[in-house]
């Protein structure tokens, strides 16, 4: 028998399900403890996210019902799971966001929701939500709202119309992966076809270009490998206009005992966070470092480097690519050492069109990034 919440009240429901929305990381995440979600005393977690400006603020995140018709075998809320179930309605969920927006407590709202009834059922409630922010509250700030997989394209088109950015979980690369995962997801029609429809309204010169477009794997349900993450991340960066992709460890004993999950032998349970740290790693160096898919090093099982990340995995296996001459390299070379990231290279940049650099602290203060940068430099 499924456990039960007998008429909660609004604030009861909104700690139930907002706790629920923790497991999809499609809105916000970074390496930085500034940066990572918190709880609030209130019961509702709190999503630090990036502005346009640079600065960070925080978004109420919350499931609209964790009501489920659906048996993802990786998902805690699935169908056959024996847990407390309630639902918010548009209305009630507005009305709460307002509440802690007028408080300055959130700046912004994610917006997902279990499944209920049938895909565009739960679309209708999502977009019933954002509409009634838009229309009678005349919120005009910021909302992420879920895409259901399986939504028909109005339903879809409907919500990239109302939210400052969308997200429909790809959730393994491929469908063969996805089958052993739930028996009632098709992967090309209810995935893959809406994620290339979110991209095609979202794309430069469309109507709704300004609507950003994210998506997340999970990562080690279905023994898939980090060779086929990067490859389906790569493809979804360079032919779908995807503006970020998250990546969501499987933490085994959430759901169905059933998933054999991973391929290789992880030595540890801490060992699945590092593997999604490495998948954030590569993310980063294929956004933002000027990486190809195919500069990616796996090992003989197609996966990443556990003891290394893959940014010196990449140098140790270049090393006709170095030294690196600190006053003429390319912004693209300097991004390839070791140590160095975007904002030093920026700095690297600036400071030698004023003068030579002739030594280390000349780039700027000494730090064991900085060091560890000084093997692959020379002045």
């Amino acid at each position: 028998m499924f456990a039960a919440v007998l008429k909660p009240d609004t604030h009861k429901k909104l700690q139930i399900l907002s706790a629920d929305a923790r497991y999809d990381l499609a809105c916000a995440c970074s390496a930085s403890k500034e940066q990572h979600r918190k709880r609030a005393g209130d019961g509702k977690w709190l999503y630090p996210v990036t502005l346009p400006n640079g600065s960070t603020s925080v978004l109420l995140k919350t499931l609209l019902s964790n009501v489920c018709t659906n048996d993802c075998k990786y998902c805690p809320l699935r169908q056959q799971a024996d847990i407390p179930r309630c639902s918010l309605s548009p209305e009630e969920t507005a009305r709460v966001f307002c509440d802690y927006l007028s408080a300055g407590k959130v700046f912004g709202l994610f917006l997902s929701s279990a499944v209920f009834g049938s895909p565009d059922n739960t679309m209708d409630r999502l977009n019933a939500t954002a509409k009634t922010l838009r229309n009678k509250y005349s919120y005009r700030g910021y909302i992420h709202l879920k895409i259901i997989p399986g939504a028909s394209d109005a339903a879809i088109e409907e919500a990239v119309s109302l939210a400052s950015a969308v997200s429909l979980n790809i959730e393994t690369p491929g469908g063969e992966h996805l089958a052993k995962l739930s028996s009632r997801k098709d992967y090309i029609r209810d995935i893959i076809e809406p994620i290339k429809l979110i991209s095609s309204l979202t794309s430069p010169g469309s109507k709704y270009v300004r609507t950003k477009h994210t998506t997340q794997f999970i990562v080690g349900a279905a023994g898939e490998s980090d060779s086929e993450i990067v490859r389906y991340a790569a493809a979804l960066y360079d032919r779908l206009n995807m503006n970020r992709v998250y990546f969501s460890a499987y933490q085994k004993g959430a759901g169905d005992d059933s998933i054999t999950g991973e391929k290789t032998t992880l030595q540890k349970p801490a060992d699945i966070f590092v593997r999604e740290h490495r998948l954030y790693q590569v993310d980063f160096l294929l956004r933002k470092y000027g990486f190809k898919q195919s500069d990616i090093i796996f090992d003989g099982s197609g996966n990443l480097s556990l003891s290394d990340d893959p940014k010196q995995i990449w140098a140790f296996n270049h090393p006709e690519s170095f030294p690196v001459n600190v006053n003429s390299a390319s912004k693209f070379a300097l991004l390839r050492v070791p140590g160095l990231g975007p904002v030093t290279v920026k700095m690297i940049l600036q400071r030698r069109r004023q003068a030579r650099l002739s030594r280390l602290e000349d780039i700027g203060p000494i730090s064991k990034r900085l060091l560890k940068a000084a093997k692959y430099l020379t002045f």
